[in-house]
């Protein structure tokens, strides 16, 4: 299990940086880093992937919802609205 962290650590910061600096989404660079770097299923890579970016963008939604800056009511109309 070291081998795994010694590779994953490494390309999560990277993927992690990149994404930060450019705003691309998050599955574009981590399903290819999970499956190529870490070897894992397409399949599960991608679940990971979802998981991942999904507990990311809750953790900024919370910080930036306790500096008063997220709209609830227009995310979830929006969130109805687009299927």
């Amino acid at each position: 299990m070291t081998a795994f962290y010694i590779l994953a650590v490494p390309a999560g910061l990277l993927i992690g940086l990149s994404l930060g600096a450019l705003g691309g989404g998050g599955s574009i660079l981590t399903v290819p880093a999970l499956v190529y770097v870490l070897g894992q299923s397409a399949h599960g890579a991608t679940t990971a992937s979802l998981v991942i970016v999904g507990v990311t963008s809750l953790a900024g939604m919370a910080a930036h919802a306790r500096a008063g800056r997220v709209r609830f009511g227009s995310g979830l109309i929006f969130g109805a609205w687009v299927r």
